[in-house]
């Protein structure tokens, strides 16, 4: 049996945009062609797209870094560089997307519509965007910028309808296989459901899906047994049907059964406790009529519907999917994540611009450091006194000037970047 995967945490990287281009018009007989360096391509873009092939994420747990493509660089005659073609995705549906760093929502993968989960960055202008009546002869370009880069965390919650939950070997299964096409392995021995089990329940014009939930036990919520792992399954069902064993077999009591998963179901969430609920008392071909009655008066008591079953032999089934039917076209939709943020709002932390920078004072020195720097020195020629003037713009306007002087830097002094050694001057 393939393992049942519902949640993993993965790197996405959106591609980066290609730098622009340094270059000038060379053509035989044409004196002073002039700058005439493209504009590079932009980085691809990170998609999640949904797939009903999938069924779990088992995927993610072996590969975790996912990056897009970078885009092209421009080239000359104006030519701007390829964007690249964007990284696509594919999770199974109801696959619920959050920044493993803040927590938040950021798509919930429900129907068929694409989600860019990570934008890639725009490509850097050529150095025909420079060219001035006083500066011709534009020696620089600017660089692509870096994607956007997230640490996520996939969670898979089942699409469906109706949860079934109960105590291990109490008749789930067995329920959802008469019901539903869904053929889950049957056995007399607890935790013979190992994975969740979907199935259509088809009831004159109405269709709804109907999922099978792992046993609980006591101590669920808090990571006991295997039921704690697929409590999030039942997060998003309209309605649950608790199957309880009414025959008391093995020598347990009805009543602590349903006690002990609905305080479980509590804990786990308090809006989940609050979700309809319709008690199906299973195996009533063996239970007693006195054992029936009792527990019947106790559920009722509660102001639950209580409906006596069998699903081994179909008796009071069909009782049970019509008020399930009729109930759920009383109820809302099926619970939808609200995204929470989108690759437009990324929190300070993660932001991709010229405000991720350090400063740090080494020997007298003031030692600036930043990933973006080693992209803009790479389009700047050290010796042409118009690249050094782009340079010192873009400090003064990326704010690395403004934090020298905040840290009492003066005139003379020596700041290095990546390397390259220059005298402050204001």
């Amino acid at each position: 049996m393939s393992m049942f995967v519902d949640q993993a945490d993965i790197t996405v990287t959106a591609g980066k945009g290609g730098d622009g281009s340094v270059s000038f018009h060379r053509e035989k007989y044409v004196a002073a062609g002039g700058p005439d360096g493209g504009d590079g391509g932009r980085g691809g873009d990170v998609i999640f797209v949904v797939d009903d092939h999938l069924s779990t994420l088992l995927d993610f747990k072996y590969k975790k870094h996912y990056s897009a493509p970078d885009g092209d660089p421009g080239r000359a005659k104006c030519c701007f560089g390829k964007s690249a073609e964007s990284l696509v995705i594919k999770v199974p549906r109801g696959t619920v997307v959050r920044n493993a760093e803040t927590g938040l929502v950021m798509a919930d993968l429900w129907d068929d519509k694409p989600v860019t989960i990570a934008r890639g960055g725009r490509g850097g202008w050529g150095n025909v965007h420079f060219a001035t009546p006083t500066r011709q002869v534009p020696n620089f370009a600017k660089p692509g910028m870096p994607g956007q880069s997230f640490q996520l965390r996939l969670e898979l919650r089942l699409l469906a309808d109706v949860g079934l939950v109960g105590f291990p070997n109490v008749g789930k299964s067995t329920l959802i296989s008469v019901v539903s096409e869904a053929r889950p392995k049957i056995a007399n021995y607890h935790f013979t459901t190992l994975v969740p089990v979907l199935g259509v329940v088809r009831t004159g014009d109405k269709n709804f899906v109907m999922a099978d939930i792992p046993g609980l036990i006591e101590g669920a919520s808090e990571g006991v047994g295997l039921g704690h792992e697929f409590l999030r399954h039942v997060d998003r069902c309209r309605l649950i049907v608790h199957v309880v064993d009414v025959s008391g077999c093995e020598g347990r009591s009805p009543r602590e059964d349903f006690e002990t998963i609905n305080r479980e179901l509590e804990r786990f969430s308090a809006d989940l406790a609050q979700r309809p609920q319709i008690v199906a008392a299973n195996k009533c071909d063996i239970a007693s009529p006195e054992q029936i009655a009792e527990f019947k008066a106790f559920i009722e008591e509660k102001g639950l519907p209580f409906f006596p079953i069998s699903a081994a032999t179909r008796q009071g089934v069909s009782a049970l999917i019509g008020r399930v039917a009729s109930t759920l076209d009383t109820l809302p939709p099926i619970r939808r994540y609200e995204v929470e943020q989108t690759p437009e709002d990324i929190s300070p932390s993660l932001k991709l611009s010229w405000d991720q920078f350090t400063v740090d004072v080494e020997n007298g020195v003031y030692v600036v450091k930043a990933d973006w720097l080693a992209r803009t020195f790479g389009m700047v020629d050290p010796n042409d006194y118009e690249s050094l003037q782009y340079l010192q713009r873009v400090l003064r306007e990326s704010g690395v000037f403004d934090r020298l002087e905040q840290m009492g830097i003066k005139e003379g002094d020596t700041v290095d970047i990546l390397g390259f050694q220059f005298d402050y001057v204001r």
